[in-house]
């Protein structure tokens, strides 16, 4: 790769480095990432296809909008593909019900915990494809993650913020039940 400091990462920079991570999935997170590429490569793509076949034999390629825009869906559709299927093939599933009942910090344990400054916070601790911060779901790579895996209920242990260490005790972890 060039060093020029203007450069970025191409497509399969990001894919890279995308898959240079273990990618701890839970069952439901792994069922929608197959689910999102079989979409694609089953629905999505083939309507594509069909617009951009339609597009072209309309003639001029140069000032055809439809054709352009499919052309250019089609690359992203491709490169979604491209990623979703590394992701899938390096994925570890791992179902966090069988820890259901437990008092330690695994991957896919839901924590609340409470911090200096008596904030109480529960967050889930999810794979990097799966994490939702808008839902209170963080990566298990994140700082607060690293920081209560392993720990029990009642412990108190040191998460490294912005600002500094900071401690945070654990209130309670619980799992989800087994699906039958």
């Amino acid at each position: 790769m060039n060093s020029s400091s203007d450069e970025s990462f191409d497509d399969e920079d990001l894919i890279e480095s995308a898959t240079s991570v273990k990618n701890y999935i839970t069952p439901e997170g792994y069922a929608q990432l197959r689910a999102e590429l079989f979409e694609l490569m089953d629905v999505e793509r083939p309507k594509i296809v069909d617009v951009v076949h339609w597009a072209a034999s309309n003639g001029d390629r140069s000032e055809n909008g439809d054709y352009i825009y499919g052309k250019r869906r089609l690359r992203e559709i491709d490169k979604r593909i491209r990623f979703l299927t590394k992701r899938l093939e390096i994925a570890v599933v791992s179902d966090p019900s069988v820890h259901h009942g437990g008092d330690q910090v695994f991957f896919g344990a839901k924590v609340t915990y409470l911090d200096e400054s008596n904030l109480e916070t529960t967050v889930t601790i999810l794979g990097i494809d799966e994490a939702d911060s808008l839902k209170k779901q963080v990566t298990w790579i994140s700082p607060v993650a690293k920081a209560l895996i392993k720990s029990r209920v009642g412990d108190v242990v040191k998460l490294q913020t912005p600002s500094g260490k900071q401690e945070i005790e654990v209130l309670s972890v619980s799992y989800p039940m087994k699906a039958e």
